[in-house]
This record gives C-alpha cells, sequence and structure tokens, in this order.
C-alpha cells in the first residue's frame, strides 16, 4: 500500500457514564483492554488501543465518562482527559445511551466546536423498539450538528461494521503512527493495575470502589511464572477492614478473581500478592494522583 494513500488518525470515543464506551471500544478493537463494569466512573484513564487494517491504522481511545459535577481532584484530572481528546481528535465518535442521561450545553458545544470528524452514535437500540429509535434519532440531529448520525449496539455489534467504515473514510492520509505489532501505548502493570481495580468494583459496594486505586509495585516475569507485588489503595482506615473481611476472606477471594483474569490476559502463571494501603484524601492529593498515573499538569 503506497504511502500516498495510506490513513492513519485518532479517535475518541466520549460520551456519559455507563454510555457503552469501554463496550463499544473493545467491540472495535477485537481485545478486552478497557475494564467493563455497569458502576459509574469505570474508566479512569485514557487508553489508546491500535488496530490496523488494508491501508489503515486507527488509534482508539477510550475515555472517562463525562461528569457533570467534579467532587475531587482525581475527577478534575479525569475530565482533563476528555477535553484533549476533543482537541486532538481525526474523528469523534460521541456514544449516548437511548435511555441514558442527556448532555449539557457546555458538552454540546465542545463537542460541535471541535476540528474533528464527527459521528454520533445511538447505543443500546437492542433494548428499544422502532418508536422510541426514531424519535431519539430525530432528536439528536435536531440537538448535535455531525457527520453521520448513527444507531448501534456495542453488546451486540449491530453495525459496529458501518460505523467502523465511516471512522475509515473520515481519517486522513497519513503513515502509521506506531508499529504493526503494538496494541496499546499502556503497559502491563497498568492492565494489571486495571484487572485488579475491576474485580474491586465487582466484589464491593458502597464507596470502596470510588475510593480505591491499584499500583504494581512489582512485576517479575520468569520462565514459567509471573510475580506480582500489588497494593490497593483506599482513603480512610475504616474501609480498610471492608476490604480485608473476616479473617481476610475479602482480600483473598480478590486475590483469587483477579488472578484467573491476569493469567488469561498475561498467557502465564500468576503469583500475586495484594496488600491493603491507606493514603488519606488521595483524590485530592496532587503528588499521590501524579504516582498514580493521573496527569496533574
Amino acid at each position: 500500500m503506497s504511502e500516498d494513500t495510506f490513513k492513519s488518525g485518532f479517535v475518541s470515543i466520549i460520551g456519559m457514564p455507563n454510555a457503552g464506551k469501554s463496550t463499544l471500544y473493545n467491540a472495535l478493537m477485537g481485545e478486552k483492554l478497557a475494564i467493563i463494569n455497569p458502576k459509574a466512573q469505570t474508566t479512569r484513564h485514557r487508553i489508546l488501543g491500535v488496530k490496523n487494517g488494508e491501508g489503515f491504522q486507527i488509534i482508539y481511545s477510550d475515555t472517562p465518562g463525562i461528569l457533570r459535577k467534579t467532587s475531587y481532584g482525581m475527577h478534575e484530572k479525569m475530565m482533563k482527559v476528555v477535553n484533549e481528546s476533543l482537541e486532538d481528535s481525526d474523528v469523534l465518535v460521541l456514544l449516548l445511551d437511548i435511555h441514558g442521561r442527556d448532555f449539557s450545553e457546555e458538552i454540546r458545544l465542545k463537542f460541535e466546536g471541535s476540528k474533528a470528524k464527527k459521528i454520533v452514535a445511538l447505543n443500546k437500540i437492542d433494548n428499544s423498539n422502532q418508536e422510541e429509535l426514531v424519535k431519539k434519532l430525530s432528536w439528536l440531529k435536531e440537538t448535535f450538528e455531525a457527520e453521520v448520525y448513527l444507531p448501534v449496539s456495542a453488546q451486540e455489534g449491530f453495525q459496529l461494521d458501518v460505523l467502523e467504515k465511516y471512522i475509515v473514510d473520515f481519517l486522513p492520509l497519513h503513515p502509521p503512527y506506531y508499529p504493526e505489532d503494538q496494541l496499546t501505548d499502556r503497559s502491563e502493570r497498568f492492565f494489571v493495575n486495571e484487572i485488579v481495580r475491576n474485580n474491586i468494583l465487582k466484589l464491593y459496594e458502597e464507596e470502596i470502589p470510588y475510593a480505591s486505586e491499584v499500583v504494581t509495585l512489582s512485576f517479575k516475569e520468569e520462565e514459567k511464572i509471573i510475580r506480582l507485588h500489588c497494593e490497593v489503595i483506599l482513603e480512610r482506615p475504616s474501609q480498610k477492614p471492608i476490604v480485608i473481611g473476616r479473617n481476610g476472606a475479602g482480600i483473598k477471594r480478590l486475590g483469587i478473581e483477579s488472578r484467573k483474569e491476569l493469567e488469561t490476559f498475561l498467557g502465564k502463571q500468576v503469583y500475586l500478592e495484594l496488600f491493603v494501603k491507606v493514603r488519606d484524601d488521595w483524590r485530592n492529593n496532587k503528588t499521590m494522583l501524579k504516582q498514580f498515573g493521573y496527569d496533574t499538569e
């Protein structure tokens, strides 16, 4: 394929919490790179995924859900990621849940102010009827300025091939940004953190999932096994016994569930050690946010 006709660019998927962004991202990538959970604010970081095809390279970006109110410094950093995606993408996919919350006027103006090509995708249509779909699509066309309005189902894979065809059509002529064998910009340690954190989301209720962070302190790969040492970071001392559980049952279960997924993801036997630490009000601490991978500039 000639470099003169090769297309490559950055595509960001943005939307409100629980719109299905991570499900769509994983489906388009054909890989489970972003964690999926029904709890809000599951995605905290921008994760780039590189997809190569005949004559094109798409760099997909999953982004945190757009928050109308930021309660912590961490939320501000998450929203900075969203704003950056509005500015530096070649194509924006605005994903809306057909039953979900509508966007604020501020977000609509930021979306329309972007120089990127714009696609508005209406998700979860498998849970709606024709009348509702027609009504919602009409509302989208009246509310958002975009090149394409498309009903999809990320969960069922409906019209995702059509969506990707539009994306490729909108990509600029450009040589590939990444080597063909590179799948993502994130390290294995990052995905270890995300897998453990996703199991925290699954296993614990109330404030624990939102007040927790995971840090991989040691990643040692041997011939037959990978040895991991991870810390679960919490905000308050009262949260620690909840995570550990009676006689250590909670942290043991977290370790077992996480190790299963890690072995599948890493393709090797895993020895996982989990420790629980308290870092008071870490979500508002700039030093700790930077340590945990959040941009603090």
